[in-house]
């Protein structure tokens, strides 16, 4: 190989440096600039990450404080005020009467409700740990109306 250098002439040599060091040149721009195009992505994903383990450390914060507080007892209207918030939020017409039986236990009459509105409440309710203790349903004159009369507990209670 040095023997294949020494055959060229000196302005073969020259030229052959010349772009070799060109070549060197144009190289380690492409990788400071492909290094400084990384850079400024990481930038922007360290300020995300940054921002969402603040979040994260707050919401920790939160939920130490939530586990550490104790649990409010429940009083004797807060299921009569569920199941009066579900019907309410289910727009349920024809509830007649919610009464509380006791702590766990609340009874409620509809004059006339929509039977497929009436099923859609009470499964809303189970999500929210409220059963069906028991019910009367009855047929009225128009298709799809019934008249309910129904007992619901907490799931707690039975």
């Amino acid at each position: 190989m040095k023997k294949a250098w020494l055959a060229r002439s000196p302005l073969e040599r020259m030229v052959i440096a010349a772009l070799a060091a060109l070549l060197g040149i144009a190289g380690y721009a492409w990788l400071v600039q492909s290094a400084e195009r990384g850079r400024a992505q990481l930038r922007t994903s360290v300020a995300a990450l940054r921002t969402q383990a603040v979040l994260l450390d707050r919401q920790a914060a939160e939920h130490q404080l939530l586990r550490a507080a104790p649990a409010t007892p429940a009083s004797p209207t807060d299921l009569r005020a569920l199941v009066q918030a579900r019907a309410d939020a289910a727009r349920l017409a024809g509830l007649t009467r919610i009464e509380a039986l006791d702590a766990d236990h609340v009874r409620v009459v509809f004059g006339a409700v929509p039977f497929a509105d009436w099923l859609g409440w009470v499964a809303a309710l189970q999500a929210q740990h409220v059963s069906l203790d028991a019910a009367r349903v009855e047929a009225l004159s128009a298709p799809g109306m019934v008249s309910v009369t129904a007992t619901l507990a907490r799931a707690t209670a039975r």
